[in-house]
């Protein structure tokens, strides 16, 4: 059986504790066979109102009171004895999210959206090769979803992106991450 994404609930403002207690956990144990990464995904933004010169972030955690675990079950669905007792006994782990004890994983499209709030660049270099100004963008998530707009204005050191959009027939700044918007 492959492995696959599940989502655990924990204490609030707990997971990253929970993440370093399990990981230390499963190498102690040897479990690395059933369980792979074990993530707490969080937003890395520049703090309102520093200077340009001063480099000061701040990390939100995107899912606070969860942490995504991935896992190889048993053959009949279930937690293999170890790898249970090992999260089970964890400070601060509630459950997991499924049904009659049984966790349910995460859909191959949660995985890719989590997965993808994981893996992209802290900084903006990648971002101001991709758009410039004058792109036509598609909103991809957020409030001005399958809205349509020009770029006007990368700013690449806070990551993100000026896009003018028609609202009302009013021309509107917005700004939006680079992973909300895709190339029309």
């Amino acid at each position: 059986m492959a492995k696959q994404w599940y989502v655990l609930r924990v204490a609030s403002n707990k997971e990253e504790q929970v993440r370093e207690a399990l990981e230390r956990k499963v190498k102690i144990e040897g479990l690395q066979e059933k369980i792979g990464r074990i993530l707490v995904p969080a937003d890395r933004r520049p703090r309102p109102r520093t200077k340009p010169s001063e480099k000061k972030f701040v990390e939100r955690k995107l899912y606070p009171g969860y942490v995504f675990i991935e896992m190889e079950l048993e053959e009949d669905g279930t937690i293999g004895e170890k790898p249970w007792f090992l999260i089970k006994e964890t400070t601060g782990v509630g459950d997991f999210i499924g049904s009659q004890g049984k966790p349910v994983p995460m859909s191959t499209s949660d995985v890719d959206k989590m997965l993808m709030q994981v893996d992209r660049p802290e900084e903006g270099a990648a971002l101001a090769a991709e758009f410039k100004k004058g792109d036509q963008v598609k909103i991809k998530e957020g409030h001005f979803e399958n809205f349509e707009g020009a770029v006007d204005e990368v700013l690449a050191e806070k990551g993100l992106i000026r896009v003018i959009l028609t609202v009302f027939g009013r021309a509107t700044p917005v700004e939006l991450e680079y992973w909300q918007v895709e190339k029309a």
